[in-house]
């Protein structure tokens, strides 16, 4: 198995994505990588990698596509980009997958433009796992979809329940709907409109989930448009790092709290651990021919490795296979 990784993505790169990729090397014997990036750059982190450095390849990139530039021009001028790199390596059969933690956009736009949809896919949609203490749920889409059609919504419970059955190894995923109150007749037009046509869908559709219970265990994949569920994905990392804060605050207050927050250390590490980004490393992008993860911005070594171990995952999984498979039969639905 071979990924391409983009080493000069993310605000840690390029010394936390090689060392995140030791790491993931390490771990994963089967594992073949190629580093694309400027090679000057990445060499350097590369010293302490001597066990596993005769399954690193080098590939010369020297263009980087920044956050600060249009996504779409990007991938289209500058070719000798990681990005632009990575996604024909995956398309061409010279790679099994591709990971960045670079732009999010530039990601977007190289899966629809450089690697392509799968044939009969609307529009491919980032979707992160979530932590929840029980496994986690998919959020799909986060951010890619701003503005949708109900179809796509539809599309987005295709691929979700093919990635928690590929990669999570569940037989029926239950699939939701993001919304204002869990009655069909609740939401706005898209949600109203999208309710119907997923309750024909092939897939275990359990209804709308309210926001309140979206982390309480009612679906495994949530579905919403991009715009709703950048919103639903940052304000949950948020809460989740202001309550960790807010504990840790007052444990330190005095010494009774001192002494209680000695006592639950072991619990308070497990609920961290239960509900850190870094557990699982990026969103992987569905609807396109590969298997492409967007790992976070800021991963550091832990979370980089992660985001590689769960483009393993889709790949083992053949997650593109089973989306592409659904998506044909529905299409075949359709026209009889």
């Amino acid at each position: 198995m071979k990924i391409y990784i983009d080493a000069m993505g993310g605000d840690n790169a390029p010394e936390a994505i090689v060392l995140g990729t030791v790491d993931a090397l390490r771990k994963h014997p089967e594992l073949e990588v190629v580093l694309g990036g400027v090679i000057a750059e990445i060499e350097p982190h590369l010293a302490e990698a001597g066990d596993v450095r005769s399954r690193i390849t080098l590939d010369d990139a020297p263009e980087v596509i920044t956050n600060h530039e249009s996504p779409v021009m990007g991938v289209r001028k500058k070719t000798n980009s990681a990005t632009v790199r990575g996604m024909l390596a995956v398309r061409n059969g010279e790679a099994d997958g591709f990971v960045s933690a670079g732009s999010t956009g530039a990601t977007l736009a190289g899966g629809m433009f450089r690697l392509g949809r799968i044939p009969g896919v609307e529009r491919p949609a980032l979707a992160p796992l979530i932590p929840n203490g029980r496994g986690g749920f998919l959020l799909i889409d986060c951010g890619a979809n701003v503005d949708c059609k109900p179809e796509y919504l539809v599309q987005f419970g295709m691929m979700g329940d093919a990635y928690m059955r590929g990669v999570m190894g569940l037989k029926n995923p239950r699939i939701g709907l993001a919304n204002i109150g869990a009655e069909e007749e609740k939401g706005n037009a898209l949600a109203k409109e999208t309710f119907p046509l997923m309750q024909k869908a092939s897939y275990n559709f359990v209804g709308n989930v309210e926001a309140r219970y979206i982390p309480a265990d009612q679906a495994d994949v949530i579905v919403t448009d991009g715009f709703s569920g950048n919103l639903i994905l940052k304000y949950t990392e948020g809460l989740a790092k202001t309550l960790m804060g807010i504990i840790k605050t007052e444990m330190t207050a005095d010494i009774r709290g001192k002494l209680g927050g000695l006592l639950c250390m072991p619990a308070f590490r497990r609920v961290k651990k239960h509900m850190d980004y870094k557990e699982i490393g990026g969103a992987p992008l569905l609807g396109v021919q590969g298997a492409v993860v967007k790992a976070h911005g800021s991963s550091d070594v832990r979370s980089f490795s992660s985001a590689i171990n769960q483009c393993i995952k889709m790949i083992n999984g053949k997650v593109v296979d089973i989306i592409a498979e659904a998506v044909a039969k529905a299409q075949a639905g359709n026209e009889e």
